[in-house]
């Protein structure tokens, strides 16, 4: 389930798609620490969905491996859209092949991070990438 605030806070939103609701909530927890605001996407299809739509985002996290459609599908699509095409976009996954990897800098991600992942390095990451508001 999406949860978007409704109300703008002033603070950086981002994306967070992921199958895993334990990792969601991990991430959650680390961006909302760090003064981010965070949509949640469950899978590949909700995650196109909260894409096309008007929510003001300044970056999103992808999984690879999700049901609906997957986190490189998911980039792929948003780089048709006129008002995601330059929108800063991590991916995350388990899946750490040299062709995801080459795959998804190919569609524009800023970042290809493995799981496990250091959240400490990744959070320093998202702030290079999208700093919080």
């Amino acid at each position: 389930m999406s949860r978007a605030a409704s109300h703008d806070t002033g603070r950086a939103r981002i994306l967070v798609a992921d199958d895993e609701p334990h990792l969601r909530r991990i991430l959650a927890s680390l961006l909302e620490g760090a003064g981010y605001e965070v949509v949640h996407a469950e899978d590949g299809r909700q995650a196109q969905e909260i894409l096309a739509g008007p929510i003001p985002l300044q970056g999103a996290l992808l999984d690879i491996l999700m049901p609906g459609a997957t986190g490189l599908e998911v980039l792929a699509a948003l780089r048709h859209l006129p008002h995601r095409r330059d929108l800063p976009v991590v991916i995350l996954t388990a899946k750490g092949q040299d062709a995801d990897r080459q795959e998804a800098f190919k569609l524009g991600a800023a970042d290809f991070v493995t799981k496990p992942f250091s959240p400490k390095r990744l959070l320093a990451r998202i702030h290079e990438l999208f700093p919080p508001s």
